[in-house]
């Protein structure tokens, strides 16, 4: 009696339990119906175009079969916009997390007018990327007006035409210049969370700063740089706005990523179909890239 008792008072504790969990699925279907149907959907549409011959200069959209991806495969701009966007994610990526590194330790000790000096180096994270490129494009980079030009004038040089002679470098640039404050944001967040006493236990063992930085920092920094990786890699991957407004992707092809490759496909050559098939191509190499990278650094965390 005493074990039927205990059985019955267990499932009696169990029912609301379960009753609850009956109870959120009906709170939660419409919002994941919603995010399912938005996500399926244009994949599902992307899919149906790629095998599509339709431009939007002569519809309709008929069947053609793989011939969007052969001419994707066969184009000869397509291994230079494949280095250019493996460029864009790893420059930037480099320069932000040394730049965000450096940051973060200086503004993590006490200083006169830290809190604004703090304020500043996040400022520019809060710049659309096209304002941040029209800056850098007409204040900076300009050979004629721009202060990188007089700079130059005033020491006796030739100034350069940055989107010129150099349009990759300054992508990366503008990039890296939007995206250091956030990198800075995550790993001096990371850097307060630091136990001070194992910083004060390596100093009263005789540890030089340099020490203290590569044996006591570092291993502490080495999750939430891993986060900041994977989650540059996904912002840097979808680089439009700072080619757009600069460089539109020349000279040639020299600027091209996956992204304006798509647009210009899609909204320049008004090519549906060939755009669908590059957009597969990308959700591919976004994944390998993923695979690859991701994976590895997820073993951080």
């Amino acid at each position: 009696m005493k074990m039927m008792n205990t059985s019955t008072i267990h499932n009696k504790s169990k029912s609301p339990r379960s009753k609850q969990k009956i109870r959120v699925w009906p709170l939660l279907l419409p919002s994941v119906s919603v995010l399912a149907i938005w996500a399926v959907v244009p994949l599902v549409l992307t899919i149906w175009y790629s095998f599509q011959n339709y431009n939007l200069q002569a519809p309709p959209a008929v069947f053609g079969g793989l011939i969007n991806f052969e001419f994707l495969f066969t184009d000869g701009d397509l291994p230079v916009v494949v280095m250019n966007t493996l460029v864009m994610v790893f420059g930037p990526m480099l320069i932000t997390v040394i730049l965000g590194l450096a940051f973060a330790t200086l503004y993590d000790g006490p200083f006169p007018g830290r809190s604004i000096a703090r304020l500043l180096v996040i400022t520019p994270f809060f710049v659309m990327p096209t304002v941040a490129a029209l800056v850098w494009k007409n204040l900076f980079f300009h050979p004629v007006w721009g202060l990188l030009a007089w700079a130059e004038k005033l020491v006796g040089l030739e100034p350069i035409d940055w989107f010129s002679s150099h349009p990759m470098l300054a992508i990366i640039i503008i990039v890296s210049w939007l995206w250091t404050p956030f990198s800075t944001l995550i790993l001096l967040t990371a850097l307060q969370s630091l136990d001070r006493e194992q910083i004060e236990a390596a100093r009263m063992d005789g540890a030089k700063s340099v020490s203290r930085f590569i044996y006591v920092v570092l291993p502490h920094l080495r999750r939430p740089v891993a986060v900041l990786l994977m989650l540059e890699t996904i912002f840097f991957l979808s680089t439009y706005a700072e080619i757009y407004v600069t460089t539109m992707g020349g000279p040639g092809a020299a600027t091209t990523n996956i992204p304006f490759y798509i647009f210009s496909r899609a909204l320049m050559g008004f090519d549906v179909g060939l755009a669908s098939a590059a957009g597969i191509f990308a959700i591919l190499i976004a994944n390998i890239v993923a695979f690859f990278f991701v994976r590895n650094l997820s073993e951080q965390l």
